[in-house]
């Protein structure tokens, strides 16, 4: 089955001292690292996702260091770098086009953040057909806040995967995908 390594938004404001730290997000790009050394070894296709907002978002404003693909993660010459505007990084991106032109029937997704660009892309992978697999120590979420209420990162987390694991993905750490 033809694979496709996923990287969504692993961007440097989202690191410590980035304009949008989210909660180990060194410790989710570690681990995509390692996904992607597998999948450069292995020959999947691999595609990284960079998020561009607007020059007044409060961060990935264009032109900016921190909206570029950190150095984890960097990617290599013939690696497909999606430009996208929307959490979902298949709206308004080339990204189905790419996949399909591979022959790609799976899709393995790392990232951040969680709770948005990582939901948005696994729902729109499985509707569009595409096994699809998140690596969740591989992502990242960051804290949220409703109603007064602010609930954890790693909550905010648990909460995003577990309705992926019941009805769209196959939610699993680093070490499972690599071993497969």
């Amino acid at each position: 089955m033809t694979t496709a390594l996923i990287l969504v938004d692993i961007q440097n404001d989202y690191f410590e001292g980035g304009a949008w730290p989210v909660a180990k997000m060194a410790q989710a790009a570690e681990n995509a690292a390692r996904l992607l050394k597998h999948a450069r070894e292995t020959g999947q296709l691999v595609v990284h996702i960079r998020h561009e907002g607007r020059p007044t978002s409060p961060f990935f404003r264009p032109g900016t260091e921190g909206a570029e693909i950190h150095t984890s993660v960097a990617p290599s010459a013939g690696e497909a770098v999606v430009l996208k505007h929307r959490p979902n990084s298949f709206q308004g991106t080339d990204l189905q086009n790419i996949l399909q032109g591979a022959g790609v029937e799976r899709v393995i997704l790392c990232g951040a953040q969680s709770q948005m660009c990582i939901d948005a892309t696994t729902r729109a992978a499985v509707d569009m057909g595409y096994e699809t697999i998140v690596a969740e120590d591989a992502c990242g979420a960051k804290e949220a806040q409703f109603g007064g209420v602010t609930v954890p990162a790693e909550m905010v987390h648990a909460a995003f995967m577990s309705p992926l694991a019941m009805s769209y993905a196959k939610v699993v750490t680093t070490d499972q995908v690599l071993n497969g």
